[in-house]
């Protein structure tokens, strides 16, 4: 006898998606706009300041990023910087899953005595460590809703 394997959609969920190759241009202009939108959000949201959020996108200028906010920019952004958006929107959402909303919106800001950020704020942990440290503390935010 012998059994043959049928995938089931309800238990079968496949290998993960394959990540977008952001060196790709074509790539990069079609996520750029949802990036930008949805940075543009976050921006007020966590009411970081124009220096706050240019510095963790990675040096975009004032000037560009107050035409992004105003739906007046039409460039692609750059790997780096759509990487530093992936990282900041999984942080985000993390924090959404781990706090009530008042506290998931204020956690940046707020003075943390762990040991990634040696009692300064995430935010500023993040805008002096750039791609590395975003995806430390976005893992950090991982870890404690897995409870690790």
């Amino acid at each position: 006898m012998s059994f043959a394997y049928a995938a089931n959609p309800a238990t079968d969920f496949g290998s993960p998606p394959t990540p977008p190759n952001l060196a790709d241009a074509a790539t990069r202009e079609r996520l750029t706009p949802a990036a930008v939108e949805g940075v543009v959000r976050l921006a007020e949201i966590w009411r970081l300041t124009s220096v706050e959020i240019c510095a963790l996108l990675g040096g975009v200028s004032e000037r560009t990023w107050f035409r992004m906010k105003k739906g007046q920019w039409s460039g692609a952004l750059s790997q780096d910087t759509l990487t530093r958006v992936s990282a900041l929107v999984g942080i985000f959402k993390g924090l959404r899953l781990l706090f009530s909303e008042p506290l998931s919106d204020e956690w940046v800001r707020l003075a943390n005595k762990g040991p990634l950020y040696g009692g300064r704020r995430p935010l500023d942990a993040m805008i002096e460590g750039g791609i590395p440290r975003m995806l430390e503390v976005r893992r950090h935010i991982d870890a404690l809703r897995g409870g690790l």
